[in-house]
């Protein structure tokens, strides 16, 4: 177990993380943004995230799997609720926290958690087995590891975890060569409705940046650091990570930024935060200082599928809910997170809850199908 990123060499992690050459095809999993994290304080025990890491060594002392790990006294940034399940437990005499949580904080992507390049079921459900052994260590009531591929969670499932789904609304590039290919693929009416709400949020003057690598300054920062503040404080009451971190991010890693500035003349009233990955591009944050018509949408949706069409990424990752990007050519997908629950009645409550969320979702998925805005027979895929 490893208190800290920090104490687990970079070349280590990343050499075990899905990638090339040490560069993770994913982001979130790169050691530096996990790093960018610990160091910026935003994730550290004091905010109550306590770096568990496990890291699996083989008889020769080989690293061979890792599970990005932490001990929480709380359920905030995780985007998997389960606050009734801590309620209850609470209710009941008992005590949910602290819990192990296999997740990248603050961060409703889809991502590995079990981190093994042999691809061994093996170690994969030693990792599995090591996480409930520590959560006896630390009496933790839970381990739960969220946003993890569909293959992970059948492992996990397959020795006894419970499995849960959700909806997120992704963006499918079906090789289009503009945006005005992608438009030609849906109805006439909605088609006409983009046109409109582009037209309208660049009114008046206003232009988009995109900025990635060096062309990222602190003044940059600074300024998405406000929208970001602005938005926080709007919905949740405090934003979960700091200025720090996002000077730290353009040190360690700015090459897989991607910010979207939006301008009136030389001075930015709104933008939004994408991570580039192999295949993918990632929505994450957004914020503005002026309310300008459909100014969102353009930012964070229609400014995306530009860019991923202008640099042929299969997919968009719009980050957590939102039904109304339906309407704007995103498509509803199925997350799944695992959860292994120690107390015998909280699980058993969970697991019953459970067996009748899923067929709910799947039910809520093929409605949201209904309203997704493609020509009849024109799907994406997922």
């Amino acid at each position: 177990m490893h208190p800290s990123t920090a104490s687990i060499p970079e070349a280590v992690w990343n050499g075990l993380a899905p990638g090339t050459e040490g560069h993770p095809d994913n982001p979130f999993l790169d050691h530096r943004f996990f790093r960018a994290l610990e160091e910026s304080g935003c994730a550290i025990g004091e905010t109550g995230w306590q770096a568990q890491h496990i890291l699996l060594a083989d008889a020769d002392e080989k690293p061979i799997g890792l599970m990005p790990l932490f001990l929480k006294s709380h359920s905030m940034g995780e985007y998997v609720f389960d606050h009734g399940w801590a309620n209850a437990l609470e209710r009941a005499g008992g005590h949910y926290y602290p819990k192990l949580q296999g997740s990248v904080p603050f961060t409703p992507a889809t991502a590995p958690k079990l981190l093994v390049p042999s691809g061994s079921l093996e170690a994969q459900a030693a990792l599995l087995q090591t996480a409930q052994q520590l959560a006896g260590r630390h009496d933790a009531s839970s381990v739960h590891l969220t946003f993890v591929p569909e293959a992970e969670a059948e492992l996990a499932g397959s020795l006894d975890w419970l499995r849960r789904m959700d909806t997120q609304f992704h963006w499918h590039n079906q090789n289009y060569a503009s945006f005005e290919d992608f438009l030609d693929n849906l109805s006439s009416r909605k088609r006409k409705t983009i046109r409109r709400e582009r037209r309208d949020a660049l009114a008046d003057g206003i232009k988009i940046r995109w900025l990635s690598g060096r062309d990222i300054t602190e003044a940059h920062w600074d300024a998405f650091f406000d929208f970001y503040e602005d938005t926080g404080a709007r919905k949740w009451g405090r934003p979960y990570l700091n200025r720090a971190f996002f000077s730290l991010l353009g040190q360690y890693m700015a090459q897989s930024v991607v910010l979207m500035l939006a301008y009136d003349g030389d001075t930015p009233i709104a933008g939004a935060i994408n991570f580039r990955g192999k295949d993918r591009l990632y929505g994450r944050n957004w914020g503005a200082i002026r309310d300008v018509p459909f100014l969102h949408f353009e930012v964070c949706y229609y400014q995306a599928i530009d860019y991923a069409i202008a640099h042929k990424l299969d997919v968009v990752e719009a980050g957590a809910q939102g039904e109304h990007k339906l309407a704007r050519g995103y498509a509803p997908v199925t997350t799944h997170s695992v959860h292994w629950i120690a107390h015998p009645g909280l699980r058993h409550a969970v697991a019953d809850y459970l067996e009748n969320e899923r067929p709910a979702v799947e039910r809520e998925q093929a409605l949201l199908e209904n309203f997704t805005p493609f020509r009849k027979g024109e799907r994406q895929e997922r």
